[in-house]
């Protein structure tokens, strides 16, 4: 797992340009410590960081091939879980290999196919090719958005990169937020519309697209999509296919040359990856390394609620001893959670998620120091039902994320100055776009078609947000995680079961449950979910809440710009609670409002962000 970084002008020469690719490239670095490497041309910088994982001598990057009398080079930054099946494909071509590297088997299956090379890949990437003969640039990021892809085009230069930090770098582009970007960050985020960059002029290239950049100009496709078609199988065949698909996925993605671990809260996701890894090891002789994350004194402070039931610790144990794993507990004080905020920004690039970040990149930290490579069990809730929204009605048939319903609230954390941006016209706008998008199948009842709309409104949205805050808190501590229920073919299989199927015994995940039936014990695979953990210590609320009081008390801070100070100083006294609902999602309430606010201050001065 890597990070990229380039420059194409057509106009002007970049050979002497150097200085611009090092220093967009040495932002890279947490992504890939191994090493770097550069292509220089008349026309083109390229740049790339390593983390090696797969064939360290035959991997290295920028990769250059040659084709009947044409020159490609590669940048790349992703895994290919296919690789073996793309590279006998390619063989029978005719083609040849000098490696074992995936990274070869990309770049040749895009000199075999050109872009139709994007219909055969299986895994989580982003990557550019500059085909050197015919002047043009293609850019593809994966049909999920597991890794991040960002571009802009300043003064005939197209620069893009890994991250929103390697833009920046480039001299010619500023951190500017417009009314635009404000909406994005206090009306979606920390969601955000998916071809958003934040920054005025700067965008990611969406999930599933592609880019071509040429003397003729930019021209962007979405590759794959969802499909509709009518459900045939049975419970029991639909339980069968999904076991055979997930398990199919998780045992691809185990192929590594260096330390690999499995995220483990004795929840269903992470709990149905690591028994399958811990049994695919049992068989080669090898012991899972197991690893999950909590909070100091949380065993005194939990407090029970509808969306966390219970503590994951006893279902921990539990889970470990059953699947025999090598298991460590990363605990995380307040103090250092709190601190981390900062930390979790410049990972991000942007304001995120709050604490429910900065644990997880202090929780990467700690994995990475005897681990390369971990797998987690991201994207199962969003593709089989496990969240309040798939079940409760009035949360289906609202007219909004559904995970983001305090709009008005929202609204109101803005100064007076910018009363006339207009959050809530933007958000419905973005809402309307994204389900309009959602494929449906003809005939289907009105709330069928609802449903449609909900799962594809969390696999664009929803599911996004949570891998890119994965990616980045890992990969900034130079752990690459992979996800496999993010499979695109698990994917488009549950896009068409019904969700009666999905919520099969009545219960959320039902399906997914009885697929795995043999796989966990009973009491853990029926257990009421209960999301990512995060700290119920009071001692957290009080750190934020004196943080985010001194912000706003010193005249200097750039947040006064944006915010309502009464509103602010209201929300600080209440300790979170005059804040009404939830600010995202189910962690995110008053404390992760205060720390969100905290984070966003941190970034303005960080990042020296103007207000256009």
């Amino acid at each position: 797992m890597c990070g990229i970084a380039g420059v194409i002008n057509y106009k002007e020469n970049l050979i002497d340009k150097r200085y611009i690719i090092d220093d967009m490239t040495k932002t890279l670095e947490k992504r890939g410590p191994d090493s770097s490497g550069y292509y220089l041309s008349p026309n083109a910088l390229l740049g790339h960081r390593r983390l090696v994982v797969v064939d360290p001598v035959g991997g290295v990057q920028p990769m250059i091939r040659f084709h009947e009398g044409n020159k490609y080079i590669i940048v790349y930054n992703g895994e290919l879980y296919n690789t073996e099946d793309i590279r006998k494909e390619l063989i029978s071509l005719g083609f040849n290999f000098k490696s074992y590297s995936d990274t070869e088997v990309l770049l040749t299956s895009y000199i075999a196919w050109g872009t139709d090379c994007v219909n055969k890949l299986n895994g989580i990437f982003s990557f550019g090719i500059w085909d050197e003969n015919n002047f043009k640039l293609f850019l593809c990021r994966d049909p999920l958005g597991v890794k991040p892809l960002y571009y802009t085009i300043k003064s005939d230069n197209f620069i893009f990169g890994s991250e929103l930090k390697t833009l920046l770098a480039h001299p010619l582009v500023t951190p500017t937020i417009d009314e635009e970007g404000i909406c994005e960050i206090f009306g979606l985020g920390p969601a955000h519309t998916l071809d958003s960059g934040i920054f005025k002029n700067v965008f990611s290239l969406p999930p599933a697209n592609y880019l071509i950049f040429s003397k003729d100009g930019l021209r962007i496709k979405e590759y794959w999509n969802l499909t509709c078609k009518e459900h045939k199988e049975d419970i029991s065949s639909t339980a069968e296919h999904l076991k055979s698909l997930l398990t199919d996925a998780i045992k691809r993605q185990l192929i590594s040359d260096v330390p690999l671990c499995t995220f483990l809260s004795g929840g269903l996701d992470s709990s149905i990856i690591s028994s399958i890894v811990a049994s695919d090891y049992k068989v080669k002789g090898k012991i899972l390394n197991t690893y999950s994350i909590d909070y100091k004194d949380n065993n005194i402070y939990f407090n029970s609620n509808a969306f966390q039931p219970d503590a994951d610790d006893p279902w921990i144990d539990r889970m470990s001893k059953y699947i025999n794993s090598k298991h460590t507990k990363v605990i995380i004080d307040t103090p250092e959670l709190t601190e981390t905020l900062m930390d979790s920004v410049i990972a991000n690039d942007m304001p995120g998620m709050a604490d429910i970040d900065s644990s997880l990149y202090l929780f990467c930290k700690e994995v990475r120091k005897k681990n390369t490579v971990a797998l987690s069990g991201e994207c199962a809730d969003e593709l089989f039902g496990g969240y309040p929204w798939f079940r409760i009605p009035e949360l289906i048939n609202s007219e909004t994320f559904p995970w983001s319903q305090s709009i008005k609230a929202r609204k109101s954390i803005l100064s007076k100055e910018f009363e006339n941006v207009d959050i809530e016209a933007y958000i419905q706008s973005r809402y309307k776009e994204a389900i309009s998008k959602a494929p449906k199948l003809y005939g289907e009842s009105k709330a069928q078609s609802r449903m449609r709309e909900i799962f594809y409104l969390n696999l664009k949205w929803f599911m996004v947000t949570l891998l890119t805050r994965k990616d980045r808190m890992s990969m900034f501590n130079s752990l690459e995680v992979r996800v496999p229920f993010a499979d695109y073919r698990i994917v488009e299989y549950a896009y068409n079961i019904p969700m009666e199927m999905k919520f099969y015994n009545n219960r959320e995940k039902g399906l997914l449950r009885k697929a795995m039936e043999g796989i966990l014990p009973e009491d853990v695979l029926w257990r009421k979910k209960s999301p990512y953990p995060k700290t119920f210590n009071p001692d957290y609320t009080k750190l934020v809440a004196t943080w985010l009081n001194n912000i706003i008390e010193d005249k200097t801070s750039p947040i006064l710009q944006l915010i309502d100070y009464n509103v602010i100083k209201k929300l600080i006294e209440t300790k979170g609670e005059s804040f009404d609902g939830y600010w995202f999602g189910q962690l995110m309430k008053g404390p992760q409002l205060m720390a969100y606010l905290i984070q966003i201050n941190i970034w303005m001065n960080m990042y020296k962000v103007k207000i256009a």
